[in-house]
């Protein structure tokens, strides 16, 4: 039993383990894809392979679709090697029930799997093939927040940005070139419609698409890699759309138990890998059930049936207010603030620190306190069932392996979107002053900075594309020795690229300065001020 097209043929083996396979003809997709793409996915992680997959995947099942997705990544071409190619595209999906149980599922509905890479040009020519191609439908993104950035801390556009413009669509590296660069081959061949979503995790996903692309499609034009008539074709959501949405599935890294729990099932080759670029990533996904996305109905060359899937098709505003609501209240801020302490403190799972009274009382503040009251109800999910949902059964799942560590990732790229928000609602009723929590996940994070636990040893500081700025301003302040601070954090707490608005000019400074102070007085001061600034 290994994850490839020839081995689930044998359907007693798999189903017999419990394990459900695909209900539709692989081949007859595959083919039908390959001549009529109609979506292509950028971002072949875990969130993509445990979620939007198996959305297509259910369409197939019934018989409401019959095309896949075809997968590429703009980041670690590795992954399409060693775990798309190696498995013939397949993924086995695992959902860690809250109840101690789990259930399995071979994913097939990606059928095709590029590296979204412009030096290669096998690659390139395939790609160019799919977007000229008028059965094109979507292309949608799981990149993260940072991989729609094209400008750095100072607001200016990044070196691998002007490299892109300088040199042209042809050799276009960054994701939002790679983008633009397709899009006018789309425009070249005949102007199709095609709808450009981003599923991310980021306030006004389909704005930040469509403000990066439209900035290098202008600098193209001026540089004459492209006419102005490209520019008139992005601007035009009737032809091309930029729909916003909302998504929500934690899927957190591979886990040993699981893995141990597939082999034990006689399934061969489910070890995970770790790329050159540091991707920790299996043949398999374990994910928990809840998940949600919603997704504005803009879509100009049609769509798959998603709303057949459990997708909430809507109207930009109700998206918007559903993802403010999980962005900036119900999940994300207190994954952060467990994230950033959760290090802190020691903590490798996030249900154990569930388990902790301060971080516990740190989670109910973020959302139930200070969060709701600012929250819109966007109707079609209640906000206070929403967080019950996450504080009673999803953080403290514990059959779900996620970390800390691995949601500390690329915080500077989080910090803004997920209390940025927040914060300026409560600016404009004049209330920051009633903000303990925030303040405190901001100090806790300049506090994990520094690369020391509250133990007094070093740790490991998750990646971050600004750790290298970061990290320097925080120079002279130690641990043990308050009088060292001098004023270090105030340059980071008034950058508007990062939190969303100048915490200096919103007086938000003081408090956090005198919490992260009190985080710095020594061994066991984290644990201190916790205890402190939430009694």
């Amino acid at each position: 039993m290994k994850l490839s097209l020839n081995s689930i043929k044998d359907r007693h083996s798999w189903e017999s383990k419990g394990v459900k396979l695909p209900a539709f003809d692989i081949e007859a997709v595959t083919a039908k894809t390959k001549a009529n793409p109609t979506w292509v996915h950028f971002g072949a992680g875990n969130i993509f392979r445990g979620f939007i997959a198996s959305l297509q995947q259910e369409l197939l099942n019934k018989g409401l679709a019959d095309t896949g997705i075809i997968a590429a990544d703009t980041f670690d071409y590795e992954i399409i090697d060693r775990i798309f190619r190696a498995n013939d595209n397949l993924t086995l999906n695992v959902t860690l029930n809250a109840n101690g149980t789990t259930d399995s599922e071979v994913i097939a509905s990606v059928v095709e799997s590029l590296k979204a890479d412009s030096s290669n040009e096998k690659e390139m020519a395939r790609f160019k093939e799919i977007f000229t191609n008028p059965s094109l439908q979507m292309v949608s993104y799981t990149i993260t927040e940072k991989g729609y950035a094209i400008k750095d801390m100072a607001g200016n556009l990044s070196g691998l940005v002007m490299a892109d413009i300088e040199n042209g669509p042809e050799k276009a590296r960054h994701a939002m070139s790679f983008t633009c660069a397709l899009l006018l081959e789309r425009y070249k061949a005949g102007k199709y419609p095609i709808a450009v979503v981003s599923m991310d995790n980021c306030s006004h996903n389909g704005e930040k698409v469509q403000s990066a692309v439209l900035e290098i499609a202008k600098a193209w034009v001026k540089n004459g890699f492209a006419d102005e008539g490209f520019v008139e074709y992005l601007s035009d959501e009737s032809v091309v759309s930029f729909p916003w949405s909302m998504i929500d599935k934690i899927t957190p890294r591979p886990d040993a138990s699981v893995e141990k729990m597939l082999t034990d099932l006689g399934i061969e080759c489910m070890s995970p890998i770790v790329t050159e670029k540091k991707t920790f990533i299996a043949p398999f996904v374990n994910a928990e059930r809840p998940q949600y996305l919603v997704v504005e109905d803009k879509f100009p060359n049609l769509r798959p049936a998603l709303e057949k899937a459990g997708v909430y098709l809507t109207d930009r505003d109700t998206v918007n207010k559903t993802e403010r609501m999980k962005v900036t209240t119900c999940l994300n801020p207190l994954h952060t603030g467990l994230a950033v302490y959760g290090c802190l403190l020691g903590y490798t799972l996030i249900c154990e620190e569930m388990k902790d009274e301060e971080l516990k009382k740190l989670v109910m503040r973020l959302g139930y306190v200070e969060g709701l009251p600012v929250v819109t109800d966007p109707g079609i999910v209640s906000p206070k069932a929403f967080i019950d949902e996450v504080v009673n059964e999803r953080l403290p799942n514990p059959f779900m392996p996620d970390a800390p560590q691995r949601i500390a990732t690329d915080t500077s790229q989080k910090v803004g979107i997920r209390f940025g928000e927040t914060i300026k609602s409560y600016a404009a009723l004049g209330r920051t002053d009633e903000l303990k929590a925030i303040p405190l996940v901001i100090a806790g994070w300049l506090r994990y900075l520094l690369g020391i636990d509250d133990c007094g040893n070093e740790m490991a500081v998750s990646s971050d594309p600004l750790l290298s700025e970061l990290q320097p301003k925080l120079k002279g302040i130690e641990v043990g020795k308050p009088e060292s601070y001098n004023g270090q954090i105030k340059e980071i707490l008034a950058n508007k690229n990062i939190f969303g608005s100048n915490l200096c000019e919103l007086k938000m400074d003081t408090i956090i300065e005198e919490m992260f102070v009190s985080l710095i007085l020594g061994k066991g001061a984290v644990r201190e001020t916790l205890k402190k600034y939430l009694a």
